[in-house]
């Protein structure tokens, strides 16, 4: 009883970690790096016919190079509403359209704006960081009750605590690893 009740409480903290980890991941692919990527506009938000829909949902995306990103919606109707998503992003990129599709040309980032950028990439990690001790203490508390109920003892609120602490550590070094990939990316000139 006691180690199945463990085990649910241990797998919950590592799924919603690893969750919290996939989420920096997906807020780090939505930095602009200098290089074209769809990740960049696909969960803009898009007055698509009075209802706000993800841009992915209405367009489709191609890189034919590095420095441009062509999206193609798939109701022609729709496009002065993705332009203007893509005016009101903060990607501060002016969107081109020729009447059958935008092409958003990617300037290479100036020394400035890269330092900038780092400096909203770290905090995204701090957010994610933040995140996982939350989780952290969150499951603590349920350990903590667990052991007031009985159905734990105090030796296994020990054991699983060092576990958890464990499965913290590994999960806060994955976002300080992606934090310096991404950093480095943004770096790079």
């Amino acid at each position: 009883m006691d180690d199945d009740l463990v085990e649910v409480v241990l797998d919950e903290a590592r799924d919603k970690m690893a969750k919290a980890v996939d989420h920096v991941r997906s807020e780090f692919a939505s930095v602009r790096t200098g290089r074209a990527s769809p990740a960049l506009v696909e969960h803009l938000v898009v007055d698509y016919y009075g209802t706000p829909t993800p841009l992915r949902q209405i367009a489709g995306f191609t890189v034919p190079d590095a420095m441009l990103l062509v999206v193609s919606p798939y109701d022609k109707s729709a496009m002065p509403a993705i332009e203007k998503a893509i005016q009101g992003s903060d990607l501060g990129i002016n969107p081109s359209n020729d009447g059958s599709v935008i092409r958003l040309a990617f300037p290479p980032l100036t020394e400035e704006r890269r330092k900038e950028l780092v400096k909203v990439v770290r905090h995204k990690a701090e957010e994610g960081r933040v995140a996982i001790r939350n989780l952290r203490r969150s499951i603590r508390h349920e350990l903590e009750g667990l052991e007031r109920d009985g159905s734990i003892s105090s030796d296994e609120l020990d054991r699983v605590e060092k576990e958890i602490e464990k499965v913290t550590h590994q999960q806060v070094a994955a976002v300080d690893q992606l934090l310096a990939h991404k950093e480095a990316e943004l770096l790079e000139v």
